[in-house]
């Protein structure tokens, strides 16, 4: 089913708007390219992640309900860039839905009787499902020829799946497809869906750079030139703990601006910590 022309609720959380903007930038051009207008929810808050949830049920649930109950009153599906946040606001969903007491608790905390009349999507799922890769593919106009990736989707994206209810937790495609849409080879690896630490960088860096280090081994053993992700707690990690700092790391949207032919796609690439732009001019996908 294809959705061309619709809007949808845009929840960017906390991250695209302070040391993800360029995940936020590439993320409205390339859906405004591809006909989807997002409406960010006005008075959205912090769904809770990664220290919320861990402390208090209420704030596990409360949190990201405040996010549906706006989506609710405006009634429109809501778009989540971030894994995350997808994941505490499914979660939400999940217990609004499955949970006994929890609607009741919720009512009496924010004043409002959800309906679950909106449905909670993530970014690659809202593009691949919505829009469509027949509509991708017609606004190529610079296949990623010779950029060989593997795709990265975490743990947070597919998992619980009985909550997430997002593709396969094991073996996800839906962002392969994306990639093979526009142009990239998109190489077999067996840790697209490996754990990068989430916010144990900030009091286990340790633990972090170990299963950094063994998700970047794992993708140039794959023969990748790059990781692909949607994350930006896990294109943080990447980047910032990797062992070598050389090894590109590309939000998946990034990409598409950059098939797309839009112009803002290389300024996008310029914040990363890792360089990526020379991946780029050297198979000429940049000028």
């Amino acid at each position: 089913m294809t959705d061309n022309g619709a809007t949808y609720s845009y929840y960017p959380g906390c991250s695209l708007h302070g040391t993800s903007r360029e995940y936020d930038a590439s993320t409205q051009a390339v859906c405004a390219e591809l006909g989807i207008e997002l409406k960010e929810l006005s008075d959205w808050v912090c769904c809770g992640a990664s220290s919320g949830h861990s402390l208090d049920e209420t704030l596990n649930i409360g949190l990201p309900a405040h996010t549906l109950k706006l989506a609710e009153k405006e009634g429109m599906d809501v778009a989540v860039p971030c894994a995350a946040c997808y994941n505490r606001l499914k979660v939400a969903e999940h217990a609004l839905q499955e949970k006994e007491g929890v609607r009741e608790q919720m009512k009496d905390l924010l004043d409002y009787e959800f309906q679950g009349t909106v449905q909670v999507l993530n970014l690659v799922e809202l593009i691949k499902d919505r829009v469509g890769l027949e509509k991708i593919r017609s606004k190529v106009v610079k296949p990623l020829t010779g950029l060989k990736v593997v795709c990265y989707y975490g743990c947070l994206l597919v998992r619980p799946a009985e909550v997430t209810h997002f593709d396969d937790p094991e073996h996800p495609r839906s962002l392969d497809e994306i990639m093979e849409a526009v142009g990239a080879e998109v190489l077999n690896w067996s840790y697209k869906t490996e754990c990068c630490g989430g916010s144990l960088s900030l009091t286990r860096d340790d633990i972090v750079k170990g299963l950094v280090d063994g998700i970047v081994d794992m993708a140039k053993e794959a023969g990748a030139q790059a990781i692909v992700t949607l994350c930006p707690l896990c294109l943080e990690n990447l980047e910032m703990r990797q062992s070598d700092g050389t090894y590109p790391v590309f939000y998946f949207t990034e990409l598409l601006g950059v098939a797309f032919g839009l112009k803002e796609s290389e300024h996008w690439l310029k914040k990363h910590l890792v360089d990526s732009t020379s991946l780029m001019k050297s198979l000429r996908l940049l000028s």
